[in-house]
């Protein structure tokens, strides 16, 4: 079992920037693959931002250049920095576990979640 609690959320004005925490607990943190998705209000989960456990990362283009995940396996901490922060990126933020890593997008790779955290861009 492993726990995910989200940190960092917040409201921000558009161009600003935020960095979201992500804690974990439980088994090996190194051993996961890390995600990052968001659930716009009225819309379908989305793929935001996936590390592997190589430190290999992948994003989707709406968010490459602007947001930044890393990680910390000392600290087991998952981060999303994001930067030039835009209205359209309002959603509840969620970081996620994966063991298997299949695919890095897909909702279902990934095997546990955290709770999320509520990101306001207003314009």
């Amino acid at each position: 079992q492993v726990n995910l609690v989200e940190s960092g959320g917040g409201l921000v004005q558009a161009g600003g920037s935020l960095r979201l925490s992500c804690a974990a607990s439980g088994r090996t943190f190194s051993s996961y693959a890390m995600g990052w998705f968001r659930q716009p209000p009225g819309k379908e989960r989305e793929f935001v931002a996936a590390v592997s456990r190589s430190s290999s990362t992948y994003y989707p283009d709406s968010v490459k250049g602007r947001f930044t995940i890393s990680r910390d396996n000392a600290k087991n901490t998952v981060y999303l920095q994001m930067n030039r922060l835009k209205p359209e990126d309002t959603a509840v933020y969620y970081c996620a576990a994966s063991f298997s890593f299949l695919q890095a997008a897909l909702p279902n790779s990934y095997d546990y979640w955290g709770q999320g955290t509520q990101v306001t861009v207003s314009s």
